[in-house]
C-alpha cells in the first residue's frame, strides 16, 4: 500500500467527519449554557480521559520522544522529574483551586479576581490568558499546520494558506455550537486515538526490534536510556530533581489550575466532588500516557540505531521520520491521525475557551441573565468565536511569514512569561487578606514579566550564570506577588475599616 497524499487526505477528513457526527449528537438544542459549563452536566470520567489528550497536544506527542536520546535537558526518563511535579500540582488545584471555583460558581474563572480585588485585576487576569493562549496555542497548531502542508497538502498544489485555514475553520464547524459540551466528548475520542496511536507504535517497534514486552525496560536500560532522577550536578543542571520537579508543579498550577482552557472542563462536572475524581483519574492517565511517549522515544533511539537512520537535525522530526519512511505504511497513516488527534484535543478547546473568556470578562455575559437576553447573547457568542477562529489564522501565517525558527520560538517563550502575572495574582488573592490598590495592578502585572526577562537575559551578570530554565515563572510570580504587596494595604488600616462600614 503506497502512502500518497490523496489516501493521507481522505484519512484525516474522514477523522472530521467522525467529529462532526459527535458535534450533532451533542450539540442539539445547545444554548449558552451548555457552550460554556455544559449545563454542569458532564461525567467526569469522560472529562478525565479527554482532558489528557488536551494536555499533551501536537507538540508533546511529536516533541517528548525526540528528547529521549538527545542528551541535555530532558534526557532519558528526566522528563518524569517533571510529571511528578505535576503530580503535586494537580493535587493543589483539585484541594485548593477548584473548591474556590466551584464555591463562587465562576463560569470565566478569572471571575474571582474580580471578587477579590477588583475590576482592573479581573480584566487583566484575563487578558493576560487570552494573550497566552492565543500565541501559544497558534504556535501549536502552527507546527502540525507545517507537517500537513508538508506530507498532505502541499504535494497537492495546496497553499499554505489554504491548508491553515482549512484546519482552522474544521475546529470552528464542529464547536461553534456545542462548546465546551461538544469538546468534553470530541476530546474523549481525540484522546483515544492518540493514545491507541502511541501503543500501536510501541508494539510496532518492539516487534522489529525482535523484543517482547518484558525486554523492552531491560533494552532500554542497556543503552542507558532509563536514568529518571538527576541529583548529582546541582542546580546548573538543567535536569536536576528539584528544578525539575519545582517547574512541573509551577507550570501545571498556572497551565491548567490558572488556566481557563483546562479548568472550563472541569467547571462541567456535576459538583466539586465529581470535579475531584475527575482530577485524579486524570493525573493517573496522563502520568502513565507520559511514561508511555518516553518508552517510545527510547525506543525510537534503538530502532534508530539498529537500521541505521540518519537522525535529522532536529530531534522533533525522529518520531515523524521513522513513522513516515521506514515503518510499514499503515504505521505512516496512524501517526498523521494521531498526531492530527493530539492536535486538535488542544486547539478546540483554547478556541472556546478564549471565546468564553471575552464573553464573560469583557462582556459581561455573566451578568445578563434573562430569557430575554439568551438569544441576543447567542448571536454574539457566535460572532465572538468566529474572531478568535480569524485570529488565530492570521498569528500562524504570521508566524510562518517569520520564516525564522528563533523568532517564532522566542515569541512562544514570550507568551510563557504571561502566566506569571496570573501565579502572583491568584497566590496573593488566596495567601493574603491584604486589600489591593486595583488601578495599579496592570501596571505591576506588565512590569513584573518585563523584569523577569531583563534577569534571566542578563543572568550572568545578575544571577553569576544561574540558568532559571522553567523557573522563570517562579521569578515572574514572585515579582508579580511582592509589587502586588506594595501596593496593597493591610486589612487593619482605616482604609479596610472604611471599605468594610460601606459594604455595611
Amino acid at each position: 500500500m503506497n502512502v500518497t497524499p490523496q489516501l493521507l487526505l481522505g484519512v484525516v477528513l474522514g477523522y472530521f467527519v467522525v467529529l462532526i457526527i459527535v458535534s450533532l449528537i451533542t450539540s442539539r438544542k445547545a444554548g449558552n449554557a451548555e457552550f460554556f459549563i455544559a449545563g454542569r452536566r458532564s461525567p467526569w470520567f469522560l472529562v478525565a480521559f479527554g482532558m489528557v489528550g488536551a494536555s499533551l497536544s501536537g507538540v508533546t506527542f511529536i516533541s517528548i520522544p525526540g528528547v529521549v536520546g538527545a542528551g541535555g535537558a530532558n534526557q532519558a526518563f528526566s522528563y518524569m522529574q517533571i510529571v511528578l511535579g505535576y503530580i503535586i500540582g494537580y493535587a493543589l488545584i483539585a484541594n485548593v483551586l477548584m473548591p474556590l471555583y466551584y464555591r463562587l460558581g465562576l463560569i470565566s474563572i478569572y471571575g474571582y479576581l474580580e471578587s477579590r480585588f477588583g475590576i482592573a485585576s479581573y480584566k487583566t487576569g484575563s487578558a493576560f490568558f487570552m494573550l497566552s493562549r492565543t500565541i501559544g496555542s497558534s504556535f501549536r497548531l502552527f507546527l502540525v499546520v507545517i507537517v500537513m502542508q508538508q506530507v498532505i497538502t502541499g504535494p497537492l498544489g495546496i497553499p499554505f494558506w489554504c491548508t491553515c485555514l482549512g484546519v482552522i475553520m474544521l475546529i470552528w464547524v464542529y464547536t461553534f455550537k456545542g462548546g465546551i459540551k461538544t469538546i468534553v466528548y470530541t476530546d474523549t475520542f481525540q484522546t483515544f486515538c492518540m493514545l491507541g496511536v502511541l501503543i500501536i507504535t510501541i508494539l510496532e517497534l518492539s516487534n522489529a526490534l525482535d523484543l517482547s514486552i518484558g525486554d523492552i525496560i531491560p533494552a532500554i536500560a542497556e543503552k542507558g536510556l532509563n536514568k529518571v532522577f538527576y541529583f548529582n550536578e546541582g542546580w546548573a543542571d538543567p535536569n536536576n530533581f528539584f528544578k525539575q520537579m519545582i517547574s512541573g508543579a509551577l507550570i501545571t498550577i498556572v497551565m491548567t489550575g490558572l488556566d481557563q482552557d483546562m479548568m472550563q472542563k472541569n467547571l462541567t462536572c456535576k459538583s466539586i466532588g465529581e470535579a475531584k475524581k475527575n482530577m485524579f483519574a486524570f493525573t493517573c492517565v496522563l502520568t502513565v500516557a507520559n511514561l508511555l511517549f518516553l518508552t517510545l522515544g527510547a525506543l525510537l533511539y534503538l530502532y534508530a540505531a539498529e537500521f541505521a537512520v540518519e537522525f535529522p537535525s532536529r530531534t522533533d522530526q525522529l518520531y515523524p521520520t521513522i513513522a513516515m519512511e521506514y515503518l510499514p505504511p499503515i504505521l505512516g497513516i496512524l501517526f498523521i491521525l494521531g498526531l492530527t488527534a493530539a492536535a486538535y484535543s488542544s486547539a478546540d478547546s483554547t478556541l472556546t475557551a478564549l471565546t468564553t473568556a471575552f464573553c464573560m470578562d469583557f462582556l459581561g455575559f455573566n451578568k445578563r441573565n434573562s430569557p430575554e437576553d439568551q438569544e441576543v447573547l447567542k448571536k454574539k457568542r457566535l460572532r465572538v468565536h468566529i474572531m478568535f477562529s480569524f485570529v488565530m489564522f492570521f498569528v500562524i501565517l504570521l508566524f510562518n511569514s517569520l520564516s525564522n525558527e528563533a523568532v517564532i520560538n522566542q515569541l512562544f517563550i514570550a507568551a510563557g512569561y504571561t502566566y506569571g502575572p496570573l501565579l502572583g495574582l491568584f497566590a496573593f488573592g488566596i495567601g493574603t487578606k491584604r486589600i489591593l490598590n486595583d488601578r495599579w495592578a496592570p501596571a505591576i502585572c506588565i512590569a513584573a514579566p518585563i523584569l523577569t526577562w531583563v534577569i534571566d537575559k542578563y543572568n550572568d551578570f545578575l544571577l553569576g550564570g544561574f540558568e532559571l530554565g522553567f523557573l522563570v515563572l517562579a521569578l515572574n510570580g514572585i515579582l508579580t506577588f511582592g509589587g502586588l504587596w506594595a501596593i496593597s494595604n493591610s486589612p487593619l488600616t482605616p482604609l479596610f475599616q472604611e471599605k468594610e462600614r460601606g459594604m455595611h
